[in-house]
C-alpha cells in the first residue's frame, strides 16, 4: 500500500504541473484569439482575459488524457532515472503492479473531473459568453446559424440567438391534434419576465382556421415557455460544456419527442469516453517506461510515447466529426478509439509484464 501510494503521488505531482502548464499554454493561444475581438464595442482587453479565464475549466477537461499520458511517462521515468523503478523490480515488484498504482490515481481524477464539468464549467461558460455578448453587443456565440429548437405538447420554439438577457429571432409554431398548423408567432425579442413569462416584442403573428390566415402585429405579447431558466441557459452554450447529467436527461428528453439528438449524444458519450481515455493512456506508457531500461534512449521512448498520446488525441476528434457526419451511433464513434487505446495498452502491458531483469 505504501509503495503504490508512493508511485501514485509521484505521478499525481507530475500530473498537476503538466495540467497546469497545457491548461496555460492553450489559454495563451485563446486570449490571442480574443485579441481580434478587443476594440469592438465595450469589449477590452480585460474583458479578453476573463474570458479566458472563465473559460479554461473547460480545457482542463478535454486536455486531461494528454496531460495524464505526459504525466505517467514523466513521473515514473523520473523513477526509473534514479534506479527505483530497477529496485522495485529486483524486490519482485511486477510491472502490472506498478501500472496498476498509476491506474488508481486516474478514479480520484475522474471523479475530480466529474465535479468540474457538473459544477464548474457550464456556469463558467454562460459567465464568458454573458459577458462578451455584453460587451460586444451582439448575439452571444456558440449559437449555430437556426439556433436552437424545442418542442412540447405540438408547441414547436425556435431562438436564432441571445445578446445579454434578451432573446432574439424568436418563432413559435403550434400545431393541432391532426397535425396542421393553428399559429406562429414571430418575434424580433422576448424578455424573460420575473412570473416566468416572456414579453415577446416586435410580433407578426399569423393565426389559421379553416383554411384562413388572419396576420396581425400587436404592440407585446405574453407568452409561457415550456423551457424554465435553467434550461435556457444549458441550451444557450456549446453541447460539450453542459452538465453531464443535464446533457444525458436533455438527450433522453429528445429521444422520448423524437427529435434529432446526434449532436447531443456525441457529447454526452465523448465524457463518458474520457476516463476510459486516462486509462488507456495510463496502459500505453508502460512500454515506454520500462523499454528503456533494456534498450537504452528513455528520452526518445518518452517522445515517441507523447506523440502517440496527442495522435490518438486528433484521431479520437476526427471520429467524432465522422461519426456526426455519416450518423454514426454517438456510443461507437466516441468510445471505439478509448477502448481500442484500452485493448492495446492491456496487450502490451500483458506482453511485457512478467519480464523481470537479472
Amino acid at each position: 500500500m505504501l509503495l503504490e501510494r508512493y508511485i501514485a503521488q509521484a505521478v499525481c505531482r507530475v500530473f498537476l504541473v503538466i495540467t497546469a502548464g497545457l491548461t496555460a499554454l492553450f489559454s495563451l493561444l485563446s486570449f490571442v484569439e480574443q485579441l481580434s475581438l478587443v476594440g469592438q464595442g465595450q469589449y477590452r482587453l480585460a474583458g479578453a482575459l476573463s474570458y479566458t479565464l472563465l473559460t479554461a475549466p473547460g480545457r482542463v477537461l478535454h486536455l486531461a488524457p494528454v496531460s495524464m499520458l505526459l504525466a505517467a511517462l514523466l513521473g515514473l521515468g523520473g523513477l526509473a532515472k534514479h534506479s527505483e523503478l530497477t529496485a522495485l523490480r529486483s524486490f519482485g515488484v511486477s510491472q502490472a503492479r506498478i501500472i496498476g498504482a498509476v491506474a488508481k490515481l486516474c478514479l480520484p481524477v475522474i471523479v475530480v473531473l466529474f465535479l468540474v464539468a457538473q459544477f464548474i464549467i457550464p456556469p463558467a461558460q454562460q459567465a464568458a459568453q454573458r459577458e462578451q455578448a455584453a460587451a460586444l453587443g451582439s448575439a452571444l456565440p456558440g449559437l449555430s446559424n437556426g439556433g436552437f429548437w424545442a418542442q412540447k405538447n405540438r408547441v414547436f420554439l425556435n431562438v436564432q440567438s441571445f445578446a445579454g438577457t434578451q432573446l432574439h429571432g424568436v418563432t413559435i409554431f403550434t400545431f393541432s391534434p391532426s397535425g396542421s398548423l393553428q399559429s406562429m408567432v414571430e418575434a424580433n425579442t422576448a424578455a424573460p419576465q420575473p412570473d416566468g413569462t416572456w414579453r415577446l416584442t416586435g410580433i407578426t403573428r399569423d393565426l389559421i382556421a379553416d383554411g384562413q390566415t388572419l396576420t396581425d402585429n400587436p404592440a407585446s405579447l405574453s407568452w409561457r415557455p415550456f423551457l424554465s431558466t435553467r434550461q435556457l441557459q444549458l441550451l444557450a452554450i456549446p453541447p460539450e460544456t453542459m452538465p453531464p447529467l443535464a446533457l444525458y436527461a436533455y438527450v433522453r428528453q429528445l429521444k422520448r419527442q423524437h427529435q434529432q439528438a446526434l449532436v447531443y449524444e456525441q457529447s454526452f458519450w465523448s465524457m463518458v469516453a474520457i476516463p476510459l481515455s486516462l486509462l488507456g493512456m495510463v496502459l500505453i506508457a508502460a512500454p515506454f517506461v520500462f523499454g528503456p531500461q533494456r534498450s537504452g534512449g528513455a528520452g526518445r521512448q518518452i517522445v515517441i510515447g507523447a506523440l502517440l498520446g496527442m495522435a490518438f488525441v486528433l484521431v479520437q476528434q476526427i471520429t467524432g466529426y465522422l461519426g456526426l457526419l455519416l450518423a454514426v451511433n454517438p456510443a461507437f464513434s466516441a468510445l471505439a478509439p478509448s477502448l481500442l487505446l484500452l485493448a492495446l495498452g492491456g496487450w502490451l502491458l500483458e506482453r511485457g509484464g512478467h519480464t523481470r531483469p537479472r
